[in-house]
């Protein structure tokens, strides 16, 4: 049995840690684990090896091993899915894990199943494929302002002057070629947002209020059919950014959420919490920074199409008719431009934007860029 010293260490541990004795039954799960496997530990300690894990999990043979030949193993991506019949909620979580064998008292050997959900780390990898997407972009928009924007210029000039000598036809044909010219300059301005950001993205902001600008300009507008939950957390601090471009990633959001629901029971719910232990590298520090300050957008609706979940941030993947695709790649940059990261977990009934921002002290940042320079 686990002594009670072992068992607060073990409960304090944010990962799920579970023990299976030599009898492949449940020992001890840690506060973490019961989360994780949405059961309390009463009903987990009652439990078969085989019971907790689904159907042919290759962590069962590893654990038989780890208990007969006193081996550790280190596994990634491993599904595990907590079967029904414990409550299990958590279909699909795919995580890494490390098994190891242990000895509380002579005799007594149990191995110990230390989990690492890789929901975090995966989605900062996604997030960092997204960013290179955004980056290609960025590299095409400044080429069509440059091959494009200036020669249509021309045209448009030469349509102008050659309307004062045309006839009636002739003068339709010269203006359509003008407002012909004035549409491609348009969407190639739409294309320049994706440039390298110059704006100052180094001013304190309230990102609170942000969001209650957000949710006032929706719902006198096109949310007027939404119900807005707002829960926040009044302590955070400010973030370091840009206010007008983080309106737009937020007013971005609230609308795609917005579009997605429908009915009487339309539902938005904006929060804000502190999530501490996330770091991300970020170009231009010395040090990682950690990304504690979390958003999120949360609608009702009927949730993201799996065929698109994983591309939902490329550039021109789009589920609107008359979409261009390029909204959420341009909310992707811009979180991106300021040190953060944004995910979607998506389900019939729930999608959460979830957007991270580093909370970076006035001390290490003036330390990072002294570095830099």
């Amino acid at each position: 049995m686990i002594a009670t010293n072992e068992k607060l260490l073990l409960d304090a541990l944010p990962q799920p840690v579970i023990s299976i004795g030599s009898n492949r039954h449940v020992t001890y799960a840690n506060f973490a684990a019961q989360e994780f496997f949405g059961s309390s530990l009463n009903v987990l300690r009652r439990q078969h090896i085989v019971d907790v894990l689904p159907f042919g999990s290759p962590v069962i043979s590893l654990v038989e091993r780890c208990l007969d030949d006193n081996l550790s193993f280190n596994e990634y991506g491993i599904d595990l899915t907590a079967p029904a019949q414990i409550g299990g909620t958590n279909s699909g979580r795919m995580v890494d894990l490390h098994v190891t064998p242990t000895e509380l008292e002579e005799g007594d050997r149990q191995a110990l199943i230390v989990v690492q959900p890789r929901s975090i780390a995966h989605h900062i990898d996604r997030q960092l494929t997204h960013r290179g997407a955004a980056r290609s972009v960025s590299a095409m928009s400044a080429m069509l302002a440059h091959e494009i924007k200036n020669p249509l210029s021309g045209i448009k000039g030469a349509a102008q002057l050659l309307e004062g000598d045309a006839g009636p036809d002739g003068v339709e044909l010269t203006r359509l070629i003008c407002s012909e010219t004035e549409r491609i300059t348009g969407l190639v301005d739409q294309f320049e947002q994706f440039t390298e950001t110059h704006a100052d993205i180094d001013s304190p902001v309230n990102v609170h209020a942000v969001l209650e600008n957000v949710r006032l300009l929706a719902s006198n507008g096109f949310g007027k059919h939404v119900r807005f939950v707002e829960k926040y957390d009044p302590s955070l601090p400010q973030v370091k950014g840009n206010k007008d471009l983080l309106t737009q990633v937020f007013l971005n959001l609230v609308k795609n959420a917005s579009e997605a629901v429908s009915g009487n029971k339309a539902e938005i719910r904006l929060t804000s919490s502190f999530r501490p232990g996330v770091r991300l590298s970020v170009p231009g520090r010395a040090r990682p920074v950690s990304l504690p300050m979390e958003f999120s957008v949360i609608d009702n609706g009927s949730g993201v199409p799996e065929d698109i979940k994983a591309h939902l941030f490329d550039p021109f993947v789009t589920t609107k008719s008359s979409g261009t695709g390029l909204g959420l790649a341009l909310v992707a940059k811009i979180i991106g431009d300021h040190g953060g990261t944004i995910e979607c977990n998506s389900e019939p009934g729930h999608t959460e934007f979830c957007v991270r921002l580093p909370m970076v002290d006035e001390v290490s940042d003036q330390e990072a860029k002294g570095v830099v320079q």
